[in-house]
């Protein structure tokens, strides 16, 4: 199965949930099997996507204060 299949796949996988479904999905996957990995990695691609640039920053000043162990109430500095 190539990386295209692998993405139909988990997009067809979650396609037709609800919000209340997505969440659940998302919450399963944090911090359980690995194998889940992939299809939180393809969710945040479409969310990165369709993202605009100041949410796409949010989003990496997010992961920067989280790598870094910064507090959040501090202005992220991720470059």
């Amino acid at each position: 199965m190539n990386n295209l299949d692998l993405r139909q796949a988990i997009v067809r996988r979650v396609q037709n949930k609800n919000g209340e479904e997505l969440t659940d999905v998302i919450e399963s996957s944090i911090g359980n099997d690995e194998k889940r990995l992939p299809g939180l990695g393809v969710l945040f691609e479409m969310i990165w996507r369709s993202s605009e640039k100041p949410d796409q920053e949010r989003m990496v000043g997010v992961l920067y204060n989280e790598l870094n162990g910064v507090d959040e109430s501090a202005p992220p500095s991720p470059s």
